[in-house]
């Protein structure tokens, strides 16, 4: 394993469109500014959002003269040869290894797709954050409940994975992994759907050991600040002063509580 110093964040899902990269992108950026040396390692090179997210935001920055913090970067793009997969593993440690002598945090992005890479970057995890929707469909794979008999339980795909990568870290002498679900692109109005699904998640969360974390809720402007690479942090700085709205301070706070949801001590 990796002699380090840095807390790894890896940040996952077995299903694509959950928001993994915006979430990665405003925790390394949060715990920038709050002083703490970030690397950022975006394991799914070949869509590379994240990677494109900091290119724009050097981009941004470059073109308005303004000093954005941006994290130090490493893409990584799956080999197609599977006799290559060994030795690439074998590379990407040595460099994650490299950058957590010097990091404080280091924030891992995965594919939406479960590959050697997907599974890499869980083994190398302290904290593992998974983003999910309001939806049954999502839920799925975490667990399903059977309200006929509520005794009656399965545990999803993902669960089964992560459970795996827990007996795996605690054969290495690891400590135990820290799993939070959040609840993200959640809808602001209240439903019957909702309640349930949150009501079921709390139930699952006690049966397959992760907590649930604050929801962040779906909001226009993470999408409006992609292309100039910028975060709800980053409006109304000392670099950036920008007329802040209450959905951008909600958005602000909603960042500040799921860190503090990862670590109160940092």
């Amino acid at each position: 394993m990796i002699d380090k110093k840095a807390h790894i964040i890896t940040v996952s899902n077995e299903k694509g469109g959950t928001g993994k990269s915006t979430i990665s992108m405003h925790i390394s950026i949060l715990l920038m500014q709050e002083g703490f040396k970030t690397a950022v390692v975006d394991m799914d090179g070949r869509q590379g959002t994240l990677s494109n997210y900091i290119n724009n935001r050097c981009a941004f920055g470059r073109q308005n003269g303004i000093n954005l913090i941006v994290p130090q970067l490493i893409t990584v793009t799956p080999r197609e040869n599977t006799a290559e997969y060994a030795n690439h593993i074998s590379e990407i440690k040595m460099a994650i290894g490299e950058l957590a002598k010097s990091y404080d945090a280091i924030i891992i992005d995965t594919p939406g797709t479960k590959n050697y890479l997907f599974e890499l970057a869980h083994q190398l995890a302290d904290t593992l954050i998974t983003p999910i929707s309001d939806s049954f469909i999502d839920l799925n794979v975490l667990g399903t409940i059977d309200e006929a008999n509520p005794k009656k339980q399965q545990a999803g795909q993902y669960a089964q994975f992560v459970w795996e990568i827990k007996k795996y870290l605690a054969q290495q002498g690891k400590p135990l992994l820290n799993w939070i679900v959040v609840g993200n692109k959640i809808s602001p109005f209240n439903s019957r759907n909702k309640n349930l699904f949150f009501e079921h998640l709390q139930k699952i969360s006690k049966m397959y050991g992760f907590r649930v974390a604050g929801n962040l809720r779906d909001r226009t402007i993470y999408k409006e600040m992609f292309p100039q690479g910028l975060t709800v942090l980053d409006l109304n700085t000392k670099d950036l002063k920008s007329k802040m709205t209450m959905s951008h301070l909600a958005a602000k706070q909603e960042i500040k509580s799921l860190a503090e949801f990862i670590c109160p001590q940092r």
